[in-house]
């Protein structure tokens, strides 16, 4: 990201800012248009949301107090942005077909919805900014690989924590490094059970500007799985046991916690992704290892400790307001700041929050029917496990217990873009299928 700041001011002087589309003007949504309002060489030309008024507020509380026009096609969208004024749609479709756009930013945390809006916004020759973890984890390998073959950049965004640890990641393997473990720390209290319909959860979602569902999504511990799945699949390291360790610990502790057992620590192995409880968060973490004695030495005389396990630590993730730097770096260098590999190295799977009856139907991940895991991709497949990419809406078609892991013949899953991508996915990164057949069915997926 350095030297984007000089960058972007020239872009301003020219006036030419990057004009950016956002799908999603949800709390993070709205705090993208906002962090973008104080910023320079790029702006929010676009807002899609299913609630129009929402889309129209957030240009309000970013305090942009220009001319927001309601277009209802694609043409309208073009012809307000070549004025010079900020639009509001109600359908990313609209967004998606306009052409006066640089970057597009999916903010809806759907898997469904950030689907279809990735394959419209590539499709019309759009670079896209993927802060929807969700739909990264499920379909993001082969998101990338078409996105690529259409001619443009596929990014997970800059801000929340998977680009924070592939940042000390990266800084890490250039260096030479060996890595022990990448990871964050969870804020919130884990309970696997937990369910948006508790008053208290309703009640403290409130005070913090969140909906009860996003709420859950932290407290049941799916978004850390999600979010550690895509470090996961953007590095190569794994879980080193299922649903990954999660101790109790805090930052001056890390690296001993994060060791290798034979060394004190909880780890059977090096080269995983995992997650701390306690006096971590909000920041992300990275344990490397060095063998080499004179470099042992350089550590201790730059305080870092005896080794041979070191703690490289970034105190901070901003989320939101760093989001706008990725479309920058996009659109500025044609580069990306993060992406999957061209597999998954990890998939996070559904568990049943509670006894679930044949009739049942699964809600939105946060909800009230299961809660998530990560395992390795070979074992979750193995073991034919139901990706919660891939859980709403899907029928159960025998009783299963509470916290029994949910397989994909438990379920009659609700047929959707997703589940056609990820299909399509596990044949490519299996080689059933020549590159060209894979293209060629992508390109037939309605969106």
């Amino acid at each position: 990201m350095i030297g984007l700041n000089d960058e972007l001011k020239l872009r301003q002087e020219q006036g030419n800012p990057v004009r950016i589309g956002l799908i999603g003007a949800g709390q993070m949504g709205t705090d993208i248009v906002a962090e973008t309002s104080m910023m320079k060489g790029l702006e929010i030309s676009v807002i899609a949301d299913v609630n129009l008024e929402r889309a129209k507020d957030a240009y309000k509380i970013a305090l942009i107090n220009e001319e927001v026009v309601v277009a209802q096609t694609a043409a309208e969208v073009d012809q307000a942005i070549l004025a010079g004024k900020r639009v509001a749609v109600g359908d990313f479709r609209i967004l998606a077909d306009a052409r006066h756009i640089d970057v597009i930013i999916e903010a809806t945390g759907v898997p469904e919805i950030g689907t279809r809006a990735a394959l419209r916004s590539v499709r019309n020759g759009h670079d896209l900014a993927m802060m929807n973890v969700e739909t990264d984890i499920t379909v993001g390998p082969l998101l990338r690989w078409y996105t690529e073959r259409k001619g443009h950049i596929y990014a997970l965004a800059a801000g929340d924590e998977p680009a924070a640890c592939k940042e000390l990641y990266d800084f890490a393997d250039a260096i030479g490094f060996t890595v022990v473990a990448a990871g964050k720390g969870k804020n919130n209290p884990l309970d696997r059970h937990g369910t948006p319909e508790d008053p208290a959860i309703k009640k403290e979602a409130a005070r913090r500007g969140l909906s009860p569902n996003m709420l859950i999504e932290f407290i049941d511990g799916s978004k850390t799985m999600i979010e550690m799945a895509a470090v996961s699949n953007a590095t190569g390291l794994v879980p080193d046991v299922r649903g990954m360790h999660g101790p109790e610990t805090d930052r001056d502790h890390l690296n001993q916690t994060f060791a290798l057992k034979e060394d004190g620590g909880v780890l059977n192995k090096m080269g995983v992704v995992d997650f701390g409880v306690g006096r971590v968060a909000p920041g992300v973490f990275l344990i490397v290892r060095t063998d080499h004695p004179r470099l042992q030495e350089a550590m201790i005389l730059r305080d870092m400790g005896n080794g041979p396990y070191y703690t490289l630590f970034r105190p901070f993730h901003l989320c939101s307001i760093e989001v706008p730097l990725t479309c920058a770096m996009i659109a500025l260098r044609k580069k990306s700041n993060m992406v999957p590999m061209n597999r998954l190295v990890s998939e996070v799977f559904a568990v049943a929050k509670k006894d679930l009856k044949t009739g049942d139907v699964l809600d939105m991940i946060g909800g009230v029917s299961y809660y998530s895991l990560i395992d390795t991709y070979e074992i979750s497949r193995k073991e034919n496990l139901l990706p919660i990419g891939l859980a709403k809406g899907a029928k159960v078609i025998r009783d299963i217990p509470m916290d029994a892991p949910i397989t994909m013949a438990d379920v009659e899953i609700y047929p959707s873009t997703v589940y056609a991508l990820w299909k399509l996915q596990n044949q490519w990164m299996s080689g059933e299928l020549d590159e060209s057949e894979v293209f060629r069915q992508i390109e037939a997926i309605e969106c």
